[in-house]
């Protein structure tokens, strides 16, 4: 009996087009799917370079007008890695062309674009899914296994960091993620918004928050040509418009504080994601830039041998790292959208929710707006429900 197949359209072909086609050429070939991805088309405005990336990456055609994509008989899932101004358009589009829907974070720019896109999926019966990658390093799902088990006890602290340094330099060229009405927020939406989906994953919702942003470089030279997070100059300068920073205080529904810094002028740290969990019985820590191992403390340890000890979490019993490589072997930044894509194709296949859905993905919309309206205020916000 054949395999049922899946029909993959990427819409936005840059860094994270990349990152995304890396995933659709592997993940079958390393999982063991219900469903075999098909990498139908790639789309993007710039007709030869996407022809171009069609080639390289081994899709078997390639579009400029995103509406065609969406609208073809032959697409089964619509996977968006464009910048967040785009995001809505096309996951209600595809959502009403019953196409199942994968998208890349933030969600949207504002709570009631995300909850446009996660009513319009809802009503449509697709599969819908924000691709909060970080949740699939095997480090990161084994915490939440030990959490989940009662292994640190009751969460009573938890420290989430996001550091980066590519806009230090103040000659560094604008590009769209340093421009609101293409990014919408800076560190804030970009770094931040995985540091609080981990948040919610690891820990459980955000009832309140207080918080502050700062704009450390406001004019930039000119862009000239960017890919990814490099650039090169144009003629002039611009403003920025959006912040370098953002740092914020948070409840926790179940009772737990928790803290949320975001920069990408922190020099010396280039992708330094980072949480720290305390509980009534232990804590666990991890970091991204050493994302194969998870540190964990036990009150329950002799007290002449306690101390953090260090999981390497590339065991075949650990999450997702059974079907790369043998225990010790490593993984890396890849293997989370690969990891992604996975889930994604298993939940179409079996006709299960995907998970972060397009729910998630507002909740965490709903705090970065909530912080947003605390800086208004000058005081602590509440979190929209959704």
């Amino acid at each position: 009996m054949s395999q049922p197949t899946l029909n993959i359209a990427l819409i936005g072909y840059k860094f994270m087009g990349r990152a995304h086609s890396q995933a659709w050429a592997t993940v079958s070939k390393f999982f063991d799917l219900d469903a075999q991805p098909v990498m139908k088309v790639v789309c993007g405005r710039d007709g030869a370079a996407v022809s171009e990336f069609a080639k390289r990456w081994g899709w078997q055609s390639s579009c400029t007008d995103w509406r065609e994509v969406v609208a073809r008989n032959d697409v089964d899932v619509v996977d968006i890695s464009t910048p967040g101004y785009t995001h809505c358009d096309i996951a209600v589009a595809a959502a009403q062309a019953g196409k199942h829907v994968f998208c890349e974070k933030p969600l949207a720019f504002t709570l009631e674009e995300a909850r446009t896109m996660r009513d319009a999926a809802k009503s449509a019966g697709v599969k819908h899914m924000v691709n909060f990658n970080y949740r699939r390093v095997p480090a990161v799902a084994l915490a939440k296994q030990m959490i989940d088990a009662g292994e640190i006890g009751e969460v009573r602290h938890a420290r989430f960091t996001y550091l980066q340094d590519w806009l230090v330099d103040p000659q560094f060229p604008m590009n769209w993620r340093l421009r609101a009405d293409a990014a919408g927020n800076g560190a804030h939406g970009d770094l931040g918004s995985h540091a609080i989906d981990l948040a919610r994953f690891l820990v459980g919702d955000i009832a309140e928050v207080v918080g502050m942003k700062k704009t450390f470089i406001e004019e930039r030279p000119a862009e000239g040509t960017s890919s990814g997070l490099t650039a090169v100059a144009g003629e002039g300068t611009e403003k920025v418009t959006v912040d370098d920073a953002s740092l914020f205080l948070a409840k926790f529904a179940d009772g737990a504080i928790g803290s949320f810094e975001a920069t990408r002028m922190a020099p010396g740290r280039k992708n330094y994601n980072r949480f720290e969990i305390n509980g009534s019985k232990g804590s666990l820590a991890w970091c991204f830039e050493d994302l194969n191992y998870l540190d964990f403390y036990a009150t329950d340890d002799p007290g002449r041998a306690r101390g953090f000890r260090r999981i390497i979490a590339t065991e075949g019993e650990h999450p997702y790292a059974g079907a790369w490589w043998p225990p010790g072997h490593m993984m890396g930044y890849d293997h989370t959208f690969s990891n992604a894509a996975a889930d994604l194709v298993q939940a179409i296949a079996h006709d299960k929710c995907a998970s972060p859905c397009f729910g998630a993905g507002a909740k965490c919309v709903a705090v970065l707006e909530a912080v947003d309206k605390s800086i208004e205020s000058g005081a602590w916000a509440a979190v929209e429900s959704i």
